[in-house]
């Protein structure tokens, strides 16, 4: 199959073609764990979850590596306001991430380093970069120097002298440019480490390229993605970082996702108009809310409003009555359900192949629907055609991730569905709609 995506990096659709034969290696930005995350923290949660699925189900070995950043200023600040440690907090956050992560039907992935137990790596690797120049050491600080690469600004397209012209205004005199980023703060606030620089921390750009090279020893990975936000600076200092260490940029494709929207503004925590996942998953339920996320396109933005929520309610709603249909008339027949086929499917993968296009694969699922309840209501239908569009219907809500269940039936409710039917073929009315009583309290009907 051949798979195409957009590359940030280049900018242009480009075919994917792997380091490694039929291996991916992918790494993703997670969440700076300080507060319960918002719908927007879970777009790349569900997008990048399709997209490791996707790679999976055409025959990928993928290595999916997201990160939790437990050290920052942000998670200081809100352990002193609960009076508890830093460790407290973060490990309370990342279990609530790890909860919303399930609940809106995403797999958690493969490697979740936090940054905490990578100290020592990020020490030696900042120290690298000072004793090869890329990086200089003042009072305890240490800052990389961009002056060491020739093409600073190659992902975001950022002009590297408007970026001087900006950075001016907030000018440190300690720097050699104001364009250079941290890599080591000194400090004494919040838990610190000793370097041989003294003791602090580690600046955010870092932690990433140390994950990276420590968990792919190649040092140069298929996949890097993250929201759009992340591009500048987090994602160009990542690149700097690495051209100067490794002389390469990261990653061969860089994925990034659109914002999630409230009505027309981005959702942020710092606008304070944020809908935290652990509500909205509480009040739609894990398919309803990824279906918000999977209806338009990863690189657009999705809008949070009461349209998309009824809609994504309807969609799931069609979803579910067609597959607990299609299941219902399976099991009844005595079907064996392990012996069905996928058919159909091409289309909906060829969607995703064309740079994860969701919202195409999700119409080519629909179209599926259409044939399953035609099918359903033929009074001569294929039963063994019906048992294939039921393992199609179950892969496809695998690759989405759509959790969409159906009932499944003991020699009990079999008896019982049957006179149900045999009471309605006798008009026996009274006795139909009592046992029908039962059958939708056992979520049959």
């Amino acid at each position: 199959m051949d798979i195409k995506f957009y590359n940030s990096l280049t900018n242009k659709v480009e075919p994917f073609v792997t380091n490694e034969p039929n291996k991916v290696s992918m790494y993703v930005c997670g969440p700076t764990v300080y507060s319960d995350p918002h719908i927007g923290n879970m777009r790349p949660v569900v997008v990048f979850d399709v997209l490791r699925r996707f790679l999976t189900y055409v025959g990928y070995d993928v290595t999916y590596v997201s990160n939790y950043t437990d050290i920052d200023d942000k998670i200081i600040k809100a352990a002193k306001e609960k009076n508890i440690t830093e460790k407290e907090l973060t490990e309370f956050y990342i279990k609530e991430f790890e909860k919303d992560v399930k609940g809106i039907g995403s797999q958690i992935p493969n490697v979740t380093p936090k940054v905490s137990e990578y100290i020592q790596k990020i020490i030696d690797y900042v120290d690298n970069l000072v004793k090869i120049g890329a990086a200089y050491v003042v009072d305890g600080d240490v800052y990389f120097r961009v002056s060491a690469i020739k093409d600073y600004g190659c992902l975001s397209g950022i002009n590297v002298e408007d970026l001087k012209v900006g950075a001016r205004i907030e000018k440190d005199d300690r720097k050699e440019s104001p364009l250079d980023f941290a890599l080591w703060k000194k400090t004494s606030e919040g838990i610190t480490w000793p370097s041989p620089w003294g003791n602090g921390r580690p600046g955010w750009h870092t932690e990433c390229c140390v994950m990276i090279d420590t968990i792919f020893p190649s040092h140069y990975i298929d996949i890097h993605g993250g929201g759009y936000d992340l591009k500048f600076p987090h994602h160009e200092n990542e690149i700097a970082q690495s051209e100067a260490t490794h002389h390469n940029k990261i990653a061969k494709y860089w994925m990034h996702n659109g914002f999630v929207n409230f009505g027309e503004e981005k959702m942020s925590k710092s606008l304070g108009n944020v809908v935290t996942a652990k509500d909205i998953l509480a009040s739609l339920g894990g398919p309803v809310t990824r279906m918000i996320i999977l209806s338009a396109h990863y690189r657009q933005p999705v809008n949070y409003t009461d349209e998309t929520l009824l809609s994504s309610k309807q969609q799931i709603n069609k979803l579910s009555n067609a597959y607990r249909q299609l299941a219902l008339k399976l099991q009844t027949s005595d079907v064996d359900m392990s012996k069905g086929k996928v058919v159909n499917i091409e289309p909906f993968l060829l969607a995703l192949a064309d740079d994860l296009n969701t919202s195409n694969a999700l119409s080519e699922m629909y179209e599926l629907v259409k044939l399953i309840n035609n099918e359903l209501r033929s009074r001569e239908s294929n039963i063994n055609l019906l048992n294939d569009y039921f393992k199609t219907l179950s892969d496809m809500f695998y690759v989405l991730g759509l959790d969409i269940p159906y009932v499944k039936l003991s020699e009990e409710d079999k008896k019982l569905y049957a006179e149900y039917n045999q009471s309605k073929a006798n008009k026996d009315f009274a006795r139909s709609d009592e046992i029908r009583k039962q059958l939708m309290e056992r979520g049959i009907l």
